[in-house]
């Protein structure tokens, strides 16, 4: 029985990004998908985006999305953008990962290209029979391939809604997304599940589980408990 696992903003954790594949390898072989925000705020994106672009052996795959945080460093880096606006989000904890020294003039320089063109190719979403992966939302009826990239990877879910894109086939897919942090979820509506729990920060990472032969929710959560941010203890 084939399953999807689902692992959404890690943020610099390469420690639970470790943990979390280290479980997953421990169970039937499938899909890894992870949902974006590689980068920023935690102390190791450079080690996070190596590890994610080494992939997986077979008969495991994994696929790799493209989130906010992504852009964000991509056009501050390649337009060039004011790199304040990075930085304001995080960006100076990823220059450090990459050498990049604590004080004095910033040098984007540190992040290399290939790097960057790994990131710049990442698709925005992934969509299987039953569902839909993507960073950070979908319009519930437009074809996803004339989505809007910002909207994808920027606009947060209304609480109260359920969820879901019905695709040209006539099927609505449950949407599996992150981007909008909640320290006790994953957030789990009738037609869309948030695996954000805020783990740069909270040390708790949620891996979802989902049968890829059944419609709907995950099946299974794995919990990842590593260390909290210093912050935060």
């Amino acid at each position: 029985m084939p399953f999807t696992y689902v692992i959404a903003d890690l943020h610099g954790r390469h420690d639970l990004l470790v943990l979390g594949l280290n479980a997953i390898m421990k169970r039937d072989p499938g899909t890894i998908i992870t949902l974006g925000d590689y980068v920023d705020r935690g102390p190791d994106s450079r080690l996070v985006i190596e590890r994610l672009m080494r992939g997986v052996d077979s008969p495991w795959t994994l696929i790799c999305l493209k989130g906010n945080h992504e852009n964000i460093m991509l056009e501050t880096i390649r337009k060039p953008l004011d790199p304040g606006w990075w930085i304001g989000n995080g960006g100076g904890y990823t220059l450090i990962s990459y050498g990049h020294p604590n004080s004095g003039a910033i040098d984007l320089s540190v992040v290399p290209e290939h790097h960057l063109a790994w990131v710049a190719k990442l698709p925005i979403f992934h969509v299987d029979q039953h569902r839909v992966y993507v960073h950070a939302w979908v319009h519930p009826r437009q074809p996803l391939d004339r989505q809007s990239e910002h909207l994808m990877t920027w606009t947060l879910y209304k609480s109260t809604t359920q969820g879901g894109h019905t695709g040209a086939d006539g099927v609505k897919r449950h949407v599996v997304h992150g981007h909008e942090q909640f320290e006790k979820g994953p957030i789990k509506k009738r037609w869309r599940t948030d695996l954000d729990t805020f783990a740069w920060y909270t040390g708790r990472l949620v891996v979802g589980v989902f049968d890829d032969q059944m419609p709907g929710g995950p099946v299974d959560l794995i919990e990842i408990k590593g260390k909290p941010h210093p912050e935060a203890e």
